[in-house]
């Protein structure tokens, strides 16, 4: 895919983003590919536009990383993704605060278990862009359902696929599903419908 536009203010060495390509084609994924991280960034934008974020450059590598180490069921993704955002940052040259930004992408790990006060407002925001999926047009939620089953069809049978993505998706519905006040007024009903209708069905 072409890679997206570098935001003004940004500066990177070339090649970061075939770098970013080649992290998340392996092992070969559904949704937790580049794909995934363009859609992000599309979110990340919005937010730089209409919101603003007081750490444009590291919120923006934390997106690039946060999933750049994917495995189905394993517990460590985040804490290693995070390991990389250091020499990822040295070798292209970029100007993020290191610590942040790993500390953000350890946060992804904890989707539907914090609560609006326990993050600030900067990474209220963040995980929220990671989250948005939850509240797409009905059409690409199930595209995205379909793609984490197919990423967990090697380790899970299917009835322990759904016992565990029904109890996730009951959690997210047990309290407010975004954090911040942007993503809830754009996001919060469509993904309680997309979610209230994948627990009818099957998701």
């Amino acid at each position: 895919m072409d890679s997206p536009v570098l935001p003004t203010g940004i500066s990177v060495a070339p090649g970061w983003w075939e770098d970013i390509e080649q992290r998340y084609a392996t092992p070969v994924r559904a949704y937790h590919s580049a794909a995934h991280v363009a859609e992000v960034l599309e979110h990340w934008a919005w937010v730089d536009a209409h919101v603003g974020w007081a750490s444009r450059e590291t919120t923006w590598v934390a997106v690039l990383l946060h999933d750049a180490v994917y495995e189905a069921g394993h517990g460590d993704n985040e804490i290693r993704s995070a390991d990389l955002v250091a020499p990822w940052c040295a070798r292209f040259r970029c100007g993020a605060n290191v610590k942040r930004a790993a500390a953000l992408v350890r946060l992804t790990a904890d989707h539907g278990k914090l609560a609006r006060g326990d993050v600030d407002t900067e990474a209220a925001l963040f995980l929220d862009c990671d989250m948005a999926i939850l509240g797409a047009a009905p059409e690409r939620f199930d595209t995205y359902c379909d793609q984490v089953r197919d990423e967990y069809a090697p380790i899970a049978s299917p009835r322990i696929f759904d016992a565990g993505r029904r109890q996730f998706l009951e959690r997210l519905l047990s309290r407010p599903i975004f954090l911040s006040d942007a993503f809830r007024e754009r996001f919060e009903d469509s993904a309680r419908a997309n979610i209230e209708r994948a627990l009818r069905q099957r998701c």
